[in-house]
This record gives structure tokens, sequence and C-alpha cells, in this order.
């Protein structure tokens, strides 16, 4: 598995709509409100067989309220 970090920017209003959506899909392992540009950041673990790209657009992307995204793969655990 591979483990990125993604960060949401909600449409005002709409973050813990868009937090509770995404904690319904079971696909992230932790989940964060945060300060800054993005108000959630996820940990998600990619299968090694799956695209990063298209399993975050397929899992996540769609959920409504989400304006804009920022991923960051990771390479090393120390």
């Amino acid at each position: 598995m591979r483990c990125v970090f993604v960060q949401f920017r909600c449409t005002p209003g709409k973050t813990y709509e868009v937090a509770n959506a995404i904690w319904d899909r079971e696909v992230v392992s932790e989940m964060y409100s945060t300060s800054g540009e993005y108000d959630l950041m996820a940990k998600v673990y990619i299968p090694e067989d799956q695209d990063v790209g298209q399993f975050l657009n397929a899992a996540l992307f769609d959920i409504p309220g989400i304006s804009r995204t920022l991923t960051t793969m990771t390479f090393r655990t120390f």
C-alpha cells in the first residue's frame, strides 16, 4: 500500500458535510480539520496495483462541496 495525504478545500459552509461524506466512503485511514488554505486533510492508503489519480478520482473527488484538492505522495516512513 502507498500512503498519500490529500488536502481538501471545501465550498464555504460545506466542510462538515464533505468530511462526513469522505468518512462514510471508508477510504481514508485518518482525517483532520486544518487551518490555512485547505479545510481537511486525509491519510489514504492506495493499493500498489492501483493508479493514484484514478483511485482518488473514483473514490473521493466526486463528492459535492469539494472545490479543490492537493495530493502529496509519500516515499519513506521514518
